[in-house]
């Protein structure tokens, strides 16, 4: 038999094995007992239409306000329409160096 036909032969066996699993799945699911539809508690009358919990209230009111305990204030506060630009000043700029001497650079000749 050529490798062809190997293959051919290998892979409509696997195909022939997952349709036999798969009817005996199917086979064994229309035999199951029917169940009875679920139905809701009697007893939990809750209003429904709603999956979540409630929001559990605070226990202890909250202290503080504002400013917040551990805030840290600004160190410049803007209330008009300046700009933060305008308010704080670009540093100068450094200086640069002054190139030094170029080194000599002898000539071809010498």
């Amino acid at each position: 038999m050529t490798p062809d036909a190997e293959l051919v032969m290998l892979l409509a066996g696997l195909h022939i094995l997952g349709f036999v699993f798969a009817a005996l799945l199917f086979i064994g699911l229309m035999r199951a007992d029917n169940v009875s539809p679920w139905s809701p508690d009697e007893d939990d009358d809750d209003g429904g239409g709603n999956d979540r919990p409630p929001r559990p209230q605070p226990s202890d009111p909250r202290g503080g306000g504002l400013p917040l305990p551990d805030a840290v204030q600004a160190t410049m506060r803007l209330r008009s329409h300046d700009r933060l630009a305008d308010v704080h000043p670009r540093p100068a700029r450094r200086v640069p160096p002054e190139p030094g001497p170029r080194p000599r650079v002898p000539a071809r000749g010498e």
